[in-house]
């Protein structure tokens, strides 16, 4: 039995040995009429060149011996001369190339003629001699000798001529034999071929698609399949192959099939005794199984589309955790929802995780929902901040007392300071104006975060924005020696803030930069238009932040390590933060130790300056 290598072999062998032959019997014919057409140019055309050039000399010698006659004697005897040489030449190129039987005769024949025929003409041209004589010398001498020259010259080309049609004729019946050859050679070929492309397909296609119908079916789950190997041949012993295949995954799905049983069941059972509300969805949203806490307080049974439960958060969560390939937290999402649950108001986190196939993420299989209960984090923050805000509310009064008394006493109204008494009642107003300043910032953040503190946006431009934020500072900045810059361009769409609001951002970023900038330094306010919003960016040259600090730096009361005292108690950042959000934006920090930082924030463009689905696409 032959196997697949062989068989292609003997078909592929079949077509080469055509090709080879075509290949040399092509060879041969081009060479075949090659030589003829060499005969034709080598053993005629130089005959037919010298004959041709015989007579056109013989003419012009006949034209010069009449222009003798009319007297012009110079120009005459020029053409005889020169055509006399050239006449010669033709006869010698003649009489050295031969091919043809009685062509020898006329070239020798013609040469004696030539012979008489200079012989007569020295009489005829010279101008001594009377002209009648001459010219009765000319009519009949000359004139005889050179019709016979001519005559005898045109016998010989048209002898060439003849065997040169004679040798076409040949070329061309040899290449019509060499056609009528190809053409049997190529539908031969063309036979060989069709009889190859059936044996191939009988003997290779056919059980190959047969393999590839067998691998739908196991595709489509259909690991019962049994394979008939039809030959002994490599196609055969895959057939058997692919049998033992089918086998060994039939073995795998049945040991899996057990495996994955028992682990949804323990997985089931874990779930149901945790307290958390979790729930685990498919990749179409549907739920597959979740905790008692769920399906109790949240209708997340298994069965249950997500969609359909009414919640408008969690289908942009979820559908967001699959497209980041990553965990989508509360501070994602921005959402916080209330629940009351056994007459309680709870509050909750809702947190995506998606189920990774495989160990290296390239799919996922659906996601995981868990929902943090953070009631308690969330009373402790609500307590914090009536703390705060009471705190605030009550040490503002008796501060501004302390204030007016510190600075009626440095007016000397009373009486009298003395240098020790005026310099620790300085120490006393800077310290105070510091309180009042961490009081103010205490009550707005708890203003913001409560929502009391209204924000009032109006269409503004980006540039006016910056330009009246940096106003207030430019005096400190040179005084520091440093450079401050509005490099946000004229031409961007307005924007929608607060003035008042946002000047309070600019106030807190523009003075952290330059607190932590080194005169000879620069700060810099930038923007630049995104689809739906703009971004501000605020950098300065400054000693900049560690990243194990960058995660922290917007949280209420946080302080970078290493910072002077009088910076303040870290709630500038954190106002910021909550006045952005408040308008809807974003705020973001870069910073590279001893080459500066770059905070940034977002503001929503006007509603008519967005850009349309289509054109936010094109930008992305």
């Amino acid at each position: 039995m032959f196997g697949i290598s062989q068989k292609l072999m003997l078909g592929f062998g079949g077509l080469l040995a055509v090709v080879v032959a075509l290949g040399l019997l092509t060879m041969r014919q081009i060479d075949e009429l090659g030589k003829a057409i060499d005969v034709i140019l080598k053993e005629n055309y130089r005959s037919v060149v010298a004959c041709q050039q015989m007579k056109d000399s013989l003419e012009r010698v006949d034209s010069g011996i009449l222009f003798t006659l009319i007297g012009d004697e110079e120009n005459g005897k020029r053409l005889i001369e020169g055509n006399i040489s050239k006449f010669g030449a033709g006869l010698e190129a003649e009489l050295g190339n031969i091919t043809l039987v009685g062509e020898r005769a006329g070239a020798v024949r013609i040469r004696t003629l030539f012979e008489s025929f200079t012989n007569a003409l020295p009489p005829v041209i010279q101008s001594a001699r009377p002209m009648e004589a001459r010219r009765a010398d000319y009519v009949s001498k000359l004139q005889p000798l050179f019709q016979e020259i001519k005559k005898t010259a045109q016998e010989i080309l048209l002898m060439n001529q003849a065997s040169m049609d004679e040798a076409n004729n040949a070329a061309r019946r040899l290449a019509a034999a060499a056609y009528r050859r190809m053409l049997m050679a190529i539908l031969v070929s063309a036979l060989l071929t069709f009889l190859f492309s059936y044996l191939a397909h009988r003997w290779v296609l056919h059980p190959i698609n047969r393999l590839i119908e067998s691998t739908d079916e196991i595709r489509r789950g259909n690991l019962e399949l049994v394979l008939k190997p039809g030959s002994r041949d490599e196609i055969g012993r895959l057939s058997e192959s692919f049998n033992e295949m089918a086998a060994a995954l039939r073995h795998v799905r049945n040991e899996d099939r057990v495996n994955l049983i028992r682990t949804r069941r323990a997985t089931e059972e874990v779930f149901n005794a945790l307290p958390a509300a979790i729930a685990v969805l498919n990749l179409g949203g549907r739920v597959e199984f979740s905790t008692d806490t769920a399906e109790r307080h949240f209708g997340l049974k298994p069965g249950v589309l997500a969609g359909d439960l009414g919640y408008g958060w969690m289908t942009p969560l979820l559908q967001k955790a699959l497209d980041r390939d990553g965990i989508v937290r509360h501070e994602t999402t921005g959402e916080c929802f209330q629940r009351f649950i056994d007459n309680r108001e709870h509050f909750f986190q809702p947190m995506a995780v998606p189920i990774s196939m495989g160990p290296e993420r390239q799919e996922s299989a659906g996601v995981t929902l868990i929902l943090k209960d953070v009631t308690q984090s969330h009373e402790q923050q609500e307590l914090k901040r009536g703390v705060l805000s009471t705190v605030s509310h009550q040490l503002k009064t008796p501060l501004t007392s302390l204030r007016m008394s510190i600075y009626l006493l440095l007016e000397e109204r009373i009486g009298v300071l003395n240098d020790k008494q005026t310099e620790l009642l300085i120490a006393a107003r800077d310290d105070s104006e510091r309180l009042v300043g961490i009081l103010d910032d205490l009550l707005d953040l708890s203003r913001i975060e409560s929502g009391k503190a209204q924000v009032n946006p109006e269409p503004v431009s980006p540039h006016a924005l910056a330009r009246d934020g940096m106003e207030p500072f430019l005096v400190e900045a040179k005084d520091k020696g440093l450079t401050i810059i509005n490099a946000v361009p004229n031409d961007l769409p307005e924007a929608l803030a607060d003035r008042e609001k946002i000047g309070q951002v600019f106030a807190n970023l523009l003075s952290n930069a330059l607190r932590f900038t080194r005169p000879g330094g620069s700060v810099t306010v930038r923007a630049s238009p995104e689809p739906d919003q703009v971004v501000f960016f605020v950098e300065d040259t400054g000693a900049g932040i560690p990243a194990e600090h960058l995660g922290h730096v917007f949280e209420p009361f946080y302080r970078v390590p290493g910072q002077d005292a009088k910076s303040g108690v870290g709630l500038g950042l954190a106002i910021v933060k909550e006045i952005i959000g408040a308008h809807g934006g974003e705020v973001g920090v870069e910073s590279e130790v001893g080459k500066g930082s770059a905070f940034s924030f977002t503001l929503p463009l006007r509603r008519d300056d967005r850009a349309s689905p289509a054109e936010a696409g094109e930008k992305g």
